[in-house]
């Protein structure tokens, strides 16, 4: 097998994780309803340990040090600010309605308008980040891919390590933000397949795109701080403190995520 096929397929492989959200259809919507602030927080887990042990230290490591990364970081978070505020002003129902109806009730504000029509606009926000991440782990996984398919291989299976707990999360705060599971399931499953764009360009620009999505490393890691910081641990905060033992399972899966997110690099760490 040549090593654009197996990349291709290595990375199709990689988008397909993003259906790892299916496994809560079989929850019901009413079982889903009681988890989804676990998932929500597992998601914050997912994002912020992506970030923060994965998507900055390679930014430093690919761009060197001084504070070019910090400043791609910072605008990755003003530049999500920015679309979460356009958003906002085009879609005047805003979060707090959407949030009321996370899981597929009426969000009462009687303009008789879908549940998309509803959607908070901080779930399309997470889409944007979610397809420029995908783009970045496609490139990486055809740039192994050029060097060995051992590598490649390697590779991959570090990439669906982390792509899987995140896919999930995505999911969570996907239906959290108002879509319907289903929908939610679809808009995540495109948004993976941004990964197989990113692994084209890379074998058909080669080194080009590499150098670039270096500089969109940063900038994706900016976005996720940016959506677990603004949107999605207040919206835990206000709606979902209380009892003490909600906070708890708040804590512990945020925890999970990040243990997840870090798995790749004890794995290997032992390798080495």
């Amino acid at each position: 097998m040549s090593a654009p096929v197996a990349a291709l397929l290595s990375v199709l492989a990689i988008s397909l994780a993003s259906l790892a959200g299916a496994l809560t259809l079989s929850l019901g919507r009413a079982r889903l309803e009681r988890i989804i602030f676990l998932l929500v927080s597992f998601a914050v887990g997912a994002m912020m340990g992506g970030a923060l042990l994965h998507l900055i230290p390679e930014s430093y490591e690919a761009l060197g040090g001084g504070p070019k990364t910090g400043l791609l970081v910072l605008a990755g978070v003003l530049a999500f600010f920015v679309l979460e505020k356009f958003l906002h002003w085009r879609h005047q129902h805003g979060a707090p309605e959407a949030l009321a109806g996370a899981t597929g009730h009426s969000h009462g504000h009687g303009h008789g308008h879908g549940l998309e029509a509803g959607a908070a606009p901080f779930a399309l926000v997470n889409l944007v980040g979610t397809i420029a991440h995908n783009v970045i782990d496609g490139a990486i996984v055809a740039a192994s891919y050029m060097v060995s398919i051992q590598t490649g291989i390697v590779t991959t299976i570090a990439v669906m390590l982390h792509e899987i707990p995140q896919e999930i999360g995505n999911f969570g705060v996907l239906v959290y933000g108002g879509y319907s599971p289903r929908r939610a399931l679809f808009y995540n499953f495109v948004a993976g397949l941004g990964g197989l764009a990113g692994a084209g360009l890379v074998l058909v620009l080669g080194a080009g795109f590499e150098g670039l999505a270096d500089y969109l490393l940063p900038i994706t890691a900016g976005a996720f701080l940016y959506i677990a910081g603004s949107d999605l641990i207040p919206e835990l905060n206000r709606r979902h403190s209380y009892p003490a033992s909600k906070a708890v399972g708040q804590l512990l899966m945020m925890l999970l995520g990040i243990a997840v997110m870090a798995l790749p690099l004890l794995i290997g760490g032992a390798g080495h």
